[in-house]
């Protein structure tokens, strides 16, 4: 086996994903914590210890308690090289999330066990299944009172649409959770709520003195039944479906007491799938290639505020890294040296020589990049498929309230649009800026941030438009546009119509039938 073959069946790349305040932040501190990266982990919401959780770097994060940008954390662990993205489960941050799904071979969905499958929990399922990624379910909060463990299985299977396997079994829960059994290494773990676990042998169904020391008895029939259930009525598991993504290993623990994350991380490994190949303009591009490329699903300005730097988060498709290597640009066809290159932990970093497929590794970008693009090193040229689009469903006119900060408004604006978080629009005649975003909390996040890393108060301005679809230049009349019905720029100067609603859509659609509209500015369109 060759060096690169070793390193890209040691990478695991992952997401985790959740509905806001299932507790996806709180399993990352864990994980982190086993890999030895932190000492203690903070909380998500920090205040009075002034502890704040690892992946939460941003100011605005810890303040609120929430995560609004993916974050990148890279350690050891048990022979393997882990890379975990943190991402928003925030629905305001959807794009975001999206974009950070192309970037990974599998994802771990948290649960809020006392609320079972939420919204955004079925949105994020619905892309990991249909980039056919596996998928493993962390059923979180078993020492608060919540739902029934068969409920929970059943509500898996019927909303999300895919076969459950309970991979290890809650014994009772809330108050009287006392631990959980697993069916691989067939052993009990006891919750002692001090983040200590004892594990005793158990077969399903032979009761010893040890389990009884540990667990009450009144619990033991009842494991012992259930446990035959799984058995008799439940799904068989099955690697291969696993790794298919059509069949989900769930487990069950509590992420704040630090019980079940260890055994769950355990069992991870094997079930995950080391770096898969991507599919290019020119096919298939395995990870064992020769030639280097990689694909930028990431763009973050200021992670370092005392440099106002910009890093492109790139993962490593093929070949090997090396930095100091030159690599070429296929959208630009320009040439370029990384020289500076790193690996993180949420906005700790430090300089990385070499990567292989399945790292993530940011790049300085001095403006050269877009979230999408290709980078190659060798003579090939070709690009990754295109990262998910989605059009805004707000606008707002923005503004900078002291003229003497527009230099300071320009560059911020620039800087942050470029990373994905919002999108720019402008009027053709007297250029006035319009933000569109997915929901209300990407302008509050912009705001605060222009002001935080740029110094810059901003006013908006409320439009009622909430559809943007683009338009070839040349379909355009004056005759088609009011009030309701916008013609704006977007920030590659691409035309593009704001509707107020569906109404004034559809009603536009009757009476100019022949015009094209998209819901993003299509590549093709450029050539034709």
């Amino acid at each position: 086996m060759s060096i690169q073959q070793e390193q890209v069946e040691s990478r695991r790349t992952f997401a985790i994903i959740s509905h806001p305040d299932a507790g996806k932040t709180t399993l990352t501190e864990k994980l982190l914590l086993l890999g030895g990266m932190i000492r203690s982990a903070g909380t998500v919401k920090g205040k009075k210890s002034g502890k704040f959780a690892t992946s939460d770097w941003m100011e605005i994060e810890k303040q609120r308690g929430i995560s609004v940008t993916s974050s990148v954390m890279q350690f050891s662990y048990r022979d393997h090289f882990i890379n975990i993205l943190d991402t928003p489960g925030h629905e305001d941050f959807s794009e975001d999330t999206y974009r950070t799904l192309t970037a990974v071979d599998s994802a771990v969905m948290v649960i809020d066990g006392t609320k079972g499958i939420e919204a955004q929990t079925l949105k994020l399922f619905k892309v990991c299944r249909m980039r056919g990624i596996p998928i493993l379910t962390f059923i979180n909060k078993l020492d608060r009172e919540g739902k029934d463990p068969l409920e929970l299985l059943e509500e898996i299977e019927e909303v999300l649409e895919i076969e459950s396997y309970p991979a290890t079994w809650p014994i009772g829960m809330g108050k009287a959770f006392q631990g959980t059994y697993d069916r691989f290494t067939k052993q009990v773990e006891v919750y002692r709520g001090n983040e200590e676990s004892v594990f005793i042998p158990f077969d399903g169904k032979t009761v010893t003195k040890e389990l009884e020391e540990h667990v009450r008895s009144e619990y033991i029939p009842g494991l012992i039944d259930e446990i035959s259930l799984l058995e008799e009525a439940g799904n068989e598991f099955d690697l291969e479906k696993v790794k298919r993504g059509e069949l989900t290993p769930v487990f069950f623990g509590s992420a704040i007491a630090n019980f079940g994350v260890q055994s769950f991380f355990n069992s991870f490994l094997p079930l995950t799938l080391p770096p898969q190949p991507r599919h290019a303009s020119k096919g298939e591009v395995s990870p064992l290639d020769d030639g280097f490329s990689g694909f930028i699903f990431k763009i973050q300005a200021n992670m370092n505020p005392a440099h106002r730097d910009r890093i492109a988060f790139v993962r490593v498709c093929s070949g090997i890294f090396e930095r100091g290597m030159t690599v070429t640009l296929p959208r630009t066809g320009r040439s370029m040296k990384l020289a500076q290159s790193h690996q993180f932990l949420a906005s700790s970093r430090e300089t990385v020589d070499k990567a292989f497929p399945g790292d993530i590794i940011g790049i300085y970008d001095s403006g050269n990049y877009q979230i999408g693009d290709t980078i190659i090193g060798g003579s090939e040229t070709f690009e990754f498929d295109e990262l998910p689009k989605f059009p805004p469903e707000m606008f707002r006119k923005v503004r900078v309230k002291n003229a003497m900060k527009h230099k300071h408004f320009e560059k911020g604006l620039t800087q942050l649009v470029q990373e994905g978080a919002v999108q720019l629009y402008k009027t053709p005649f007297f250029q006035d800026y319009i933000l569109g975003a997915v929901g209300e909390l990407q302008f509050q996040v912009f705001e605060h941030r222009m002001k935080g890393e740029y110094g810059v108060d901003l006013e908006f301005q409320y439009m009622n438009h909430h559809i943007a679809r683009w338009i070839p230049k040349e379909q355009i009349q004056d005759r088609m546009l009011d009030s309701r019905v916008l013609h704006v720029l977007d920030r590659d100067g691409h035309s593009v119509l704001l509707f107020e609603n569906d109404f004034v859509f559809r009603l536009f659609q009757d009476k100019y039938p022949d015009v094209t509209l998209t819901t993003s500015f299509e590549k093709k369109k450029e050539s034709e």
